[in-house]
């Protein structure tokens, strides 16, 4: 009995060095033989979960030659991955066969105080409204469903604040937490020290690379009363041409070149690294960013309109982004029928929270 117990810890070794750390509670024979079944109950930690699993494992005892598979699998999950990542018992093989397969989701910011009042706002750090707030919160129920496993902001509360209030909606209840790496001692002040609470946690990046762009000596002006004074022509050259700055401040092709070189330098390796990503920013380096991912031309991108508060949904899949437009509408179902990984999380939450 005692040798049977070995041979099958060997082989769930082997096991454990593809999905993760197996501590075995004991095991014993189904019929009282060498040759049959054993049952082993193992506890598995794999990439922050933990999961009471149930193990088969067939073959002859005294041949040692067995064969594991899973027979059940529960538990409580502490990654926004997890859900997805729970072994199928219906196809072991899953995990290994798994696409390469991301969320990127953009917010534009809900309406800001400016916004409200008609001025230009660019580099200008104002909060939003009461409609700005209900707009992030109802672009935070359109994502509820799908993973974030970090966010990115740009450098200004308007963009920060609807990346929080988003998530505050979100079914998995993680908390989004900004990080700070301005200085060592930054760093070590904010230092988190529990390991559980850092899984129950989503790193928030905030980059001024993102901000909105700036408009010079436009900022603060009515636009209305600069269109009076300036020439609704000369205003509409500055406000939607793609290499046109308004007086002293940067044009959208200028935009463009800070906001995708941050894009290709930090955020898409993240994306390659298996990383659900969130951006919450602005009109102008969201249009700047949906350039490079839709692959627009300038003329093509200056009529890109982006609505505040409303979340566009890409999925990142073999070097590729491709655009689901609003993950509600035309339909949600449209959406997360297109990718099985959204399907699998979304099924994963409802059985998490029901």
């Amino acid at each position: 009995m005692r040798a049977d117990f070995y041979r099958v810890r060997m082989a769930a070794t082997s096991f454990h060095q593809a999905i993760g750390s197996i501590h075995a509670h004991g095991c014993h024979s189904s019929f009282g033989s060498q040759n049959g079944i054993r049952n082993l109950s193992v506890n598995m930690i794999s990439r922050g979960f933990d999961v009471d699993v149930r193990l088969v494992a067939r073959g002859n005892c005294s041949s040692g030659s067995w064969k594991l598979s899973v027979t059940h699998a529960s538990g409580s999950h502490s990654s926004v991955a997890d859900p997805v990542q729970i072994p199928s018992k219906n196809n072991s093989s899953d995990s290994k066969k798994k696409p390469h397969e991301t969320a990127l989701i953009l917010i534009r910011h809900g309406e800001s105080l400016w916004n409200e009042k008609n001025l230009f706002t660019g580099c200008v750090d104002v909060p939003l409204t009461q409609k700005g707030v209900e707009e992030a919160i109802e672009a935070g129920k359109r994502i509820c469903n799908i993973p974030v496993d970090m966010i990115y902001t740009s450098a200004l509360i308007r963009a920060q604040m609807t990346a929080m209030l988003a998530m505050t909606q979100h079914r998995r209840k993680k908390v989004p937490i900004i990080t700070h790496s301005e200085s060592e001692q930054a760093q070590r002040w904010s230092q988190i020290y529990s390991e559980e609470t850092k899984k129950q946690s989503i790193p928030v990046i905030a980059a001024w690379q993102l901000n909105e762009r700036m408009y010079g000596e436009l900022q603060g002006l009515n636009k209305q009363e600069t269109a009076d004074r300036f020439g609704k022509e000369k205003v509409h050259e500055w406000r939607r041409s793609y290499d046109i700055p308004p007086p002293n401040g940067e044009s959208l092709e200028m935009c463009a070149q800070r906001a995708v070189a941050y894009f290709k330098e930090q955020i898409e390796p993240q994306l390659l690294r298996g990383k659900n990503v969130m951006i919450a920013a602005h009109g102008n380096s969201l249009r700047s960013i949906i350039m490079y991912l839709d692959k627009l031309t300038s003329q093509e991108v200056i009529s890109l309109e982006l609505s505040t508060g409303i979340p566009m949904l890409y999925i990142f899949r073999d070097g590729k982004f491709i655009r689901r437009g609003s993950p509600v509408g035309p339909s949600e179902a449209g959406v997360y029928a297109y990718t099985k990984s959204l399907a699998l999380y979304r099924q994963k939450l409802d059985e998490m929270f029901h």
